[in-house]
């Protein structure tokens, strides 16, 4: 007997990655400076790659930061890790 199905092990696959989704446009959440690592920063200026801010938002710097109100999410994450993790606010 014969089936149609192909054996279980025996073929090869391809690994999809999303491709993120980078901005662009100039809706409310393009009003807001985010943190981004330095470095990621300085590759994106050499380069164009996207950068991932800390609320997980992805694009390519384009703007003075120093125009713009910083990102809540991003601020609370960025002062959460100030502190260690710790909850009496020792840094």
């Amino acid at each position: 007997m014969s089936t149609l199905e192909p054996e279980r092990g025996t073929g090869t696959g391809t690994l999809v990655e999303p491709t993120p989704q980078v901005s662009h446009g100039d809706g409310d959440h393009e009003r807001f400076a985010h943190y981004v690592q330095k470095d990621k920063i300085m590759a994106s200026a050499l380069d164009g790659t996207p950068v991932v801010a800390l609320c997980g938002k992805v694009w390519v710097p384009g703007r003075d930061p120093k125009k713009y109100p910083v990102c809540p999410m991003c601020k609370e994450i960025y002062e959460s890790m100030e502190n260690g993790g710790d909850d009496n606010g020792e840094k």
